[in-house]
């Protein structure tokens, strides 16, 4: 079996042009996967309805990439829980990288059957779509959160515990949808679980924020930062260009051997909260940010897990993945957008 190099799949796809459709383009992971396309000279379909994502971050986007790159993207304003938008998105398609969603876990808490809606509708729909285009391949963004109440440590692909959150429920449930359409139907997708991916364009503001941004504004802001529980609890952090890597290789792969699987994304390392604060502290002086603020504890968050560490073995060795940052690496990136953004 032959793998290829991130760094020779973006060299091939840069003498070949092809045709992706990225769902919830406008959101977070979906617009930097955008921009990596377009400087790749691909053509770019994007879907979003703007239920999480931003006109901002597309328009971000195109000023990051040239005019003539910026050509090769069209925005259909739709949406995954609507079939016939999902049919009209893969017309002429060569790879789908589906990511649109509801994330949060408190979010699904409190609102189960919407986050039911996007996530499990939504998912079958352009599931559904893509098989019916014979697209050639269809990766979609699952989540660590399927392990559970898995204890073991690193996490491995093919031992997961019990759902602990309505969210969590419905990444499991596109796995299982997922490996039907391939036993079924022949159509083949590979999940990639996000491991708490974090970088430039993560929203820092809402009520379900995730920490690195919230935490970033707040400590800009000279604001107090809230840790839910003792700061011990710990997590996979990985930087949003790690999952466009893995996202990229996952769609361009040959081997037969590496498609029909999930695979773990993250940088195979744990960072505590506690550990967290000060690496972001760090960042953002480096960055000229004076550092005032100090951590307030509160009660655990329900539907949380204690700790979380990715084995990523499996996508290196079947996808070629290795991931290009670290989370200091990440955090040095990431905290030079959120100075420039939250400070305007």
């Amino acid at each position: 079996m032959t793998v290829q190099t991130y760094f020779e799949v973006c060299d091939s796809l840069e003498s070949s042009q092809k045709v992706w459709l990225v769902t919830g383009v406008a959101g977070f992971i979906g617009s930097n996967l955008l921009e990596t396309l377009l400087k790749l000279g691909q053509r770019v379909v994007g879907m979003d309805n703007f239920s999480t994502g931003y006109q901002r971050n597309l328009d971000e986007v195109k000023r990051l990439v040239s005019v003539d790159e910026w050509s090769n993207f069209c925005f259909i304003n739709g949406d995954i829980t609507n079939i016939n938008d999902c049919h009209k998105a893969c017309i002429n398609v060569d790879f789908v990288l589906h990511q649109a969603a509801l994330g949060s876990v408190p979010r699904s808490i409190a609102d189960p059957l919407s986050t039911n809606n996007a996530n499990v509708t939504g998912f079958l729909n352009m599931l559904t779509a893509a098989r019916d285009a014979k697209v050639s391949s269809f990766v979609y963004a699952a989540s660590s959160s399927t392990y559970g109440d898995h204890l073991d440590l690193p996490k491995k692909e093919e031992v997961i515990g019990k759902p602990l959150s309505p969210y969590a429920v419905t990444k499991l449930v596109n796995e299982l949808y997922a490996e039907v359409f391939a036993r079924v139907y022949d159509f083949q997708s590979i999940g990639l679980r996000y491991f708490n991916v974090f970088g430039r364009r993560q929203d820092p503001n809402g009520a379900y924020a995730a920490v690195i941004p919230k935490w970033a504004s707040a400590i800009i802001d000279g604001k107090d930062v809230t840790i839910n529980g003792d700061g011990e609890t710990s997590r996979d952090f990985c930087y949003v260009s790690n999952a466009v890597q893995a996202n990229i290789l996952a769609a361009t792969a040959k081997d037969s051997d590496a498609k029909g699987h999930v695979y773990n994304v993250a940088v195979g390392d744990r960072t505590s909260l506690n550990e967290l604060y000060q690496l972001i502290k760090a960042s953002l002086l480096i960055c000229g940010v004076t550092v005032d603020s100090k951590i307030e504890y509160s009660e655990f968050r329900p539907g949380d897990v204690r700790h979380s560490l990715a084995s990523i073995d499996k996508a290196k060795s079947l996808l070629g993945y290795n991931p290009s940052h670290n989370v200091a690496q990440g955090l040095a990136e990431a905290m030079e957008w959120y100075h420039e953004v939250v400070r305007k």
